[in-house]
């Protein structure tokens, strides 16, 4: 049975590695998976991770992020041929962009099954409120044509459902599988990792991971700093990832006097060496659609401090396996890190607590949940 998935962009993040791993699970399963994207907008190790992995990807050139009227009008149609090319029984779009302009191609072709995968959501933090509002209108509109929506937990159902988007019978959560036994076994030793980093080993280390934009929130752990290194003298920042706004947050380290206590890596596909590094890893999102690293991290026995957005309170129970604080709160998200600085009993026991509470995001488990609904669909559009 031929399943077509389209994203906009293939990238070092959760959707992207996601939606590959779903492309693979199909794959495994007896689906023929094509997988189409924008080689244009995408990065070249996730192109080469995807086909290293099996998947057959197709380039829509005109598919890109922003909005563009003449260029979704060219991907519109370059969606158009490739659907009337490949016939596929099922059209499974993620993310945003890709979600409604691959939904409405469906709907143009009369593919028989369509499935939606948006990874989070606009509803706040990327947009002004007319721009959000213009998104969402367009989202409620694409539902109509949508026989299933995937979220990553349960409170993102709520927020979809809350703006209007779809009915309640068509969501199902699925997470953002984690290969949780592989990524424990990929990880060096805590001792390794910082030698490697040039770390000291007393050094109280905490780590954020994920593409250097303002949605990310990275600017409020550079802006902690000062507060808790003055408190915790050996704390040091290691931000993994890189995007647009690399510079400004290095500026930023550099206004607040912090310069040589942050290290910027840059992009790096060897994760588990940089998490295992931490004493905490820090998620100060904007908004998150689940959070892929804070499932990594505590995979790893590590605490997390997350800010309560999106998902990711469906992720991390706040005083048993991480800690929780409100968004754009430099001075709550400052305070939870030294409460954890200060007290290595607590951060064994969250890491511990956090171990247990992954294996609810393992790849076994959003594989089993992602092949339970195709099998579904499948009977109920009778397209076997």
């Amino acid at each position: 049975m031929r399943v077509l998935h389209a994203i906009t962009r293939l990238t070092l993040g959760g959707s992207s590695e996601n939606t590959i791993a779903s492309c693979v699970a199909l794959s495994r399963a007896g689906y023929d998976c094509t997988l189409a994207t924008s080689f244009r907008e995408s990065e070249i190790p996730s192109l080469e991770d995807a086909r290293r992995r099996g998947c057959r990807v197709v380039d829509i050139p005109s598919l890109g992020r922003e909005l563009a009227p003449l260029d979704d009008l060219a991907a519109l149609c370059q969606l158009l041929r490739l659907i009337k090319h490949e016939r596929p029984s099922i059209v499974h779009t993620h993310t945003s962009k890709a979600g409604f302009v691959g939904r409405l191609a469906a709907r143009i072709r009369r593919v028989p099954a369509v499935i939606h995968q948006p990874h989070g959501h606009i509803f706040y933090g990327y947009y002004s409120p007319r721009r959000t509002a213009f998104f969402t209108a367009l989202e409620r509109r694409a539902a109509r044509w949508t026989d299933r929506i995937i979220t990553l937990t349960e409170r993102g159902t709520a927020e979809h459902l809350a703006q209007g988007i779809g009915r309640p019978e068509q969501y199902i959560t699925v997470p953002s599988g984690v290969p949780t036994e592989r990524l424990r076994a990929a990880a060096p030793s805590r001792a390794q990792a910082r030698a490697r980093l040039g770390l000291d080993g007393n050094a109280f280390v905490i780590v954020g991971l994920g593409r250097l934009i303002r949605i990310k929130g990275f600017d409020l752990l550079v802006g902690a700093l000062p507060s808790v290194s003055a408190q915790i003298p050996s704390t040091r920042v290691v931000l993994v990832g890189d995007g647009p706004e690399r510079v400004g947050l290095e500026a930023l380290a550099a206004s607040l006097g912090v310069t040589d206590r942050v290290r910027l890596t840059g992009d790096r596909v060897d994760v588990p060496s940089h998490l295992v590094a931490a004493d905490v890893v820090v998620v100060p999102s904007r908004n998150e659609g689940m959070g892929r690293v804070i499932v990594e991290s505590m995979a790893l026995g590590l605490p997390v401090v997350a800010t309560a957005v999106g998902g990711i309170p469906a992720v991390v129970t706040d005083g048993e396996c991480g800690r929780l604080v409100e968004p754009d709160n430099v001075q709550a998200l400052a305070a939870a890190l030294v409460e954890l600085g200060r007290d290595p009993g607590l951060r064994r026991k969250l890491g511990d607590a956090a171990l247990e509470r992954a294996e609810a995001f393992s790849t076994t488990v959003a594989d089993e949940k992602l092949l339970a609904l195709y099998e579904a669909l499948v009977r109920e559009k009778r397209l076997a």
